[in-house]
């Protein structure tokens, strides 16, 4: 079967979905079943990832790339290549393909909560979303709590979702170094996460404990828009908070080597990653209290209400010096993360795309 790929997000700096689509092809790359395939793999500039070119062929589709390229500027390309499917691993995919489509569709924020976003951003994603989701053989999601979504607000049978966990991709932290009171956050900054409201949170903690720091990893992409470098002036946090919009991987690794606690207080994730990376490498978590939190997380996380500051402030504490309480979070986090594997997410997802491929 030859199958074609959307990898934009492979080319420059790969975030959330750009490292899905990673960890996916480096996991078919290896295995002897995908010997039967062939890959092509679009993209607006070359990508960040060596693959072999034979059976991962790769296309430079020059362009931006939005919805034009996807919609126009791709297909006109992918028609050549006599596709017999094509995969598109972040919510839309090129509709005017005559080929079956196979979609992850990560979250539905934007159907849940529309005023996150900007009107005509919000009316785009949807727009395209529902028609993708309606026009795709098989849509893929990464928890229960994002496939009832699917279902509920796109209108699909719940045949046509099928759930599929990602692995997760903790840092290769070696020299580790906790001694210290250090918080940290990592994800893009979204007014869904509650970044205000960690750092009132911290700010109460830190007259109780000086010597606690905070580190928040992402950039700001709040609608309405949140400053967050006023809340931490605000605050007088200056210097116990560090704001770092942008951390290359060597840097990243320092932070959660030296992080003794991580919170993530998001009221809104298709799945949530970061807590379960900051448990793979042994820092008990905080999140908010949601219904995703709990199917991923299990017992390996203290939850706090979303919007509570004063419980945020007492779970931080908790974890940040409550031996008892770090000890329990982190023994049961073999059994939450055990779900969460590469190899097992590759194979799933060609499972998906060949039964897409064959009905």
């Amino acid at each position: 079967m030859r199958i074609g790929i959307d990898a934009r997000e492979l080319a420059g700096q790969p975030t959330g979905v750009g490292r899905y689509l990673a960890a996916l092809v480096r996991e078919w790359a290896a295995t002897e079943r995908v010997q039967c395939h062939d890959f092509v793999l679009y993209a607006p500039r070359p990508l960040g990832i060596t693959l072999d070119a034979r059976r991962f062929a790769t296309r430079v589709v020059g362009g931006f790339p939005g919805t034009w390229w996807e919609q126009i500027l791709m297909p006109r390309v992918a028609r050549t290549d006599h596709l017999d499917l094509f995969f598109a691993p972040a919510y839309t995919a090129p509709l005017r393909l005559n080929v079956p489509l196979v979609v992850t569709i990560h979250d539905l924020s934007y159907e849940a909560h529309p005023e996150w976003f900007r009107l005509r951003e919000g009316l785009r994603r949807r727009w395209v979303t529902r028609q993708t989701a309606q026009r795709a053989a098989a849509v893929i999601t990464d928890s229960e709590f994002s496939r009832g979504e699917v279902v509920e607000w796109l209108g699909l049978p719940g045949s046509r979702v099928s759930v599929v966990r990602p692995g997760i991709d903790p840092p290769e932290v070696t020299a580790v170094s906790r001694a210290e009171p250090r918080l940290l956050y990592v994800g893009s900054i979204f007014n869904r996460r509650h970044v205000p409201d960690l750092i009132r949170a911290f700010g109460a903690l830190v007259r109780l404990h000086p010597d606690a720091s905070l580190d928040i990893v992402g950039a700001n992409r709040t609608h309405p828009h949140e400053n967050i470098e006023a809340a931490i002036e605000n605050l007088r946090l200056a210097g116990r908070v560090r704001w770092h919009q942008y951390a290359p991987e060597e840097r990243l690794r320092e932070l959660y080597a030296r992080a003794r606690a991580f919170v993530f207080l998001s009221e809104y994730e298709g799945l949530g990653m970061t807590p379960l990376e900051a448990l793979a490498v042994g820092i008990p978590v905080v999140v908010g209290d949601t219904p995703v939190a709990r199917e991923t997380c299990g017992d390996a996380a203290l939850f706090v209400p979303c919007g509570d500051v004063q419980a945020t402030t007492r779970a931080l504490e908790a974890v940040l010096f409550d031996e008892p309480t770090r000890a329990r979070i982190l023994a049961a986090a073999p059994a939450a993360l055990e779900a969460f594997s590469w190899p097992r997410a590759a194979r799933e997802t060609l499972d998906v795309i060949e039964s897409a491929r064959s009905g």
